[in-house]
């Protein structure tokens, strides 16, 4: 459980990191080179936690990997890094080694690429530590490597410290890699994309961690992400980046309360916040960055900007401030001074999309398009290739049910690992299951005819989370989006004509048909595995995590576009997704899984206005809200370690090696929860499986004694 945070004064005096007018440009075989980073200047001072946001390809890991001299020996890097008043350009590898680690030190994005896989990590926090200190002994290093991984929160830590990185969770191993950054108390720490591809439960954890670390060592945090409620919550002051430049930098609360820069604005108002969400439609960021092998003259987002004006394509504007009032916030738009001052406001720029007019709205009701109930699916675990043998169950699915509705959305969500993505391919098999039933359009699949089968699967379609892992790269995109109609038989006419017709509703233009998949940005392809889905009428689709993978940006159009479908065909969606965020601007009901059961579920403002179970209160309670001054302000209720493995076999309640509740009840209902797994049962308007629903309050209320 976590504390709020106080707002940090900006910093004076001498920063210990000085980047100036920092370029990276890598030359190419064929064509112009690109420019990565195109003179970035920024400070960072002792204990300062800076953010530095942007969409993919602008810039943000490369000037990282810049300061920390990990660039390839191609790339030419101009400017001047100082760390310390120490230039860091021009120093070889050698003298940079005592520097890396020691004074600055690196998170990455991916722990599992950056730990050596044949070392434990025990051995490689020791080494961290005897690089930087000759006199540390073997046996006090691996000692200090134990105390590390105690600090970042590894359970057991002198038997993890023998472990593998493979035998480690992506949690813990981003934790071990903060343990071994923080191992020689470094005066700055580059955390590049930390929590990306975490659960929000572990993401909250692991930036608690940095926190502690920032706390512990007294270092200075700069922290790349695309996560604007990350930096909301933890940094005092944040810089966009856009095509290789900032073009905005200030204090957090500066930033996100009055930015100066169109693209920042249009990037604020493209994220989903779970304290709205719902309630209002996103606004999508028409187009995509330019090309960095081909910048256009002038500003790069002019061609992006709504206010731009003829002078925007002539000159690209500098760093300046535009409101004598906040000196030290700084943006790149001859626009500013107006925006600033009122004369353009801000909701006017980029405008929220209006909402599907009623007539346009198709009519839904009737019987559940899905009913699914108990369903089971475990998976045997095996030992041994001449003679196997089981060893063990993994209980994926156990007895999950669910209702989808006509022209209803229904959010299924938790933890990597709960069973969402099992559920809905037990759905798409049409198979018999294991256990329990599962209906579709009232025809229980289990014991359906094959030819009533081959009748149902054009109705039930699903997109994927990564649109090019599921489409032909060979064919062009007319013939992937009809592709299922190949399948069913549909003539060419039939199937050219639905072409145009599919590339229309998605909002592409009919004449890419005949272009290749690698041809689309990451929201067009998106669009292009819609598109498909959609092919065969269905009415039912199931969305895999479909905007994970994309920029805020793009995932705010592709969100737009799944509400109007859903709105315009009457579709029913089952949408499995772990930002829970999204999951509120686009769900009718919700789901929340635990190790493969439903633990609560119910109409989504039921479920996030008024959690009951302490797992869905956790979940919410982590997921991070893009507007510092709510940030600060919330107290966060942490789970102790990691999803347990679905193979282990936990008596009672599954919840309960985790539950912050159960920690705080008498031994009498202590024992209840170690005898029993509770199930279903019906709270208000929604049903939660918890022995406890009644005392669940508990947990915010120690959350806010400890705080205070």
């Amino acid at each position: 459980m976590t504390e709020p945070r106080p707002v940090t004064p900006p910093r004076t005096g001498t920063p210990l990191l000085s980047v100036r007018d920092l370029s990276v440009t890598f030359p190419q075989r064929d064509g112009a080179p690109v420019q990565a980073v195109r003179g970035i200047s920024y400070d960072v001072h002792p204990g300062e936690f800076l953010g530095i946001v942007g969409e993919s390809g602008s810039g943000k890991s490369v000037s990282s990997l810049a300061v920390m001299g990990l660039l390839p020996s191609s790339a030419r890097v101009t400017g001047a890094i100082e760390f310390e008043g120490q230039s860091l350009l021009g120093l070889d590898d050698a003298r940079l080694s005592r520097i890396r680690g020691k004074g600055l030190a690196m998170v990455f994005q991916d722990p599992l690429s950056a730990l050596t896989p044949v070392y434990t990590v025990g051995d490689q926090i020791s080494e961290a530590l005897r690089l930087h200190d000759g006199r540390l002994s073997t046996q006090a290093a691996a000692s200090r490597a134990v105390e590390l991984l105690k600090v970042v929160g590894i359970p057991d830590a002198e038997r993890r410290a023998r472990a593998f990185p493979h035998e480690y969770s992506g949690g813990m191993r981003q934790r071990a890699m903060i343990a071994m950054a923080i191992a020689n108390d470094p005066k700055v720490i580059l955390a590049d994309e930390p929590t990306t591809a975490l659960d929000v439960t572990i993401q909250a954890q692991i930036l608690e961690v940095l926190e502690k670390a920032k706390d512990i060592t007294g270092a200075a945090v700069v922290l790349i992400t695309h996560d604007l409620g990350v930096v909301a919550g933890h940094a005092d002051r944040v810089g966009v980046m856009y095509a290789g430049k900032l073009v905005e930098l200030g204090t957090t609360d500066e930033v996100f309360s009055a930015p100066h820069m169109p693209y920042s604005i249009g990037l604020l108002r493209s994220v989903p916040n779970m304290m709205t969400a719902g309630t209002q439609r996103l606004v999508p960021l028409d187009g995509r960055p330019p090309s960095l092998a081909n910048l256009p003259q002038g500003c790069p987002f002019a061609a992006r900007c709504p206010i731009a004006i003829d002078a925007c394509h002539d000159i690209e504007p500098m760093l300046a401030v535009h409101d004598p009032a906040t000196p030290l916030h700084v943006s790149a738009c001859i626009r500013a001074d107006e925006i600033a001052s009122g004369e353009l406001k801000r909701p006017e720029i980029f405008p929220r999309p209006a909402p599907l007019p009623e007539e346009e709205r198709a009519e839904t009701g009737g019987a559940p398009v899905v009913e699914v109930t108990d369903l089971t699916r475990h998976f045997p675990l095996m030992k041994g290739s001449v003679f196997p043998r089981r060893i063990g169950t993994v209980r994926a699915v156990d007895g999950v049910s669910f209702t989808l509705r006509p022209g209803r959305t229904l959010g299924l969500v938790g933890e990597s690992g709960c069973g969402k993505t099992t559920t809905i391919l037990e759905i798409m098999e049409m198979a018999a299951p294991q256990s329990g039933t599962i209906h579709i359009e009232g025809t229980d699949v289990g014991t359906a005819t094959k030819r009533e089968i081959n009748a149902l699967r054009p109705d039930v379609q699903i997109v994927f989370q990564d649109p090019m892992g599921a489409i032909d790269p060979r064919l062009p995109v007319g013939e992937v989006i009809t592709e299922p109609l190949w399948v069913q038989g549909a003539p060419k006419a039939e199937r050219d004509a639905k072409v145009t017709e599919l590339l229309e509703l998605v909002g592409l233009d009919p004449a890419m048909a005949d272009r290749y998949p690698h041809e689309f940005s990451g929201g067009q392809r998106q669009r292009l595995g819609i598109a498909r889905a959609l092919s065969t009428n269905p009415a039912v689709l199931i969305l895999d995590e479909p905007v994970s993978a994309l920029d805020v940006s793009i995932q705010a159009g592709v969100i737009n576009l799944l509400e109007d479908l859903k709105d315009r065909l009457g579709l029913s969606y089952l949408f499995v997704a772990h930002d829970l965020a999204v999951v509120r601007q686009i769900a009718d009901d919700v789901a929340v899984m635990y190790l493969g059961r439903i633990v609560e579920q119910g109409p989504i403002a039921e479920i996030f206005n008024n959690p009951r179970h302490p797992y869905t209160k956790a979940l919410i309670s982590a997921a991070p809200i893009p507007d510092p001054a709510i940030e600060r302000q919330r107290t966060r209720i942490l789970l102790n370690g990691d999803l347990p493995s679905p193979t282990q076999e936990i008596e009672g309640c599954r919840f309960r090696t985790r539950c912050p509740l159960y920690l705080l009840l008498d031994e009498t209902a202590q024992a209840r929860c170690r005898e029993s797994d509770p199930e279903l049962a019906p709270h208000g308007r929604a049903q939660v499986a918890c022995h406890h629903v009644d005392r669940s309050a508990l947990v915010e209320e120690a959350a806010l004694a400890e705080a205070s």
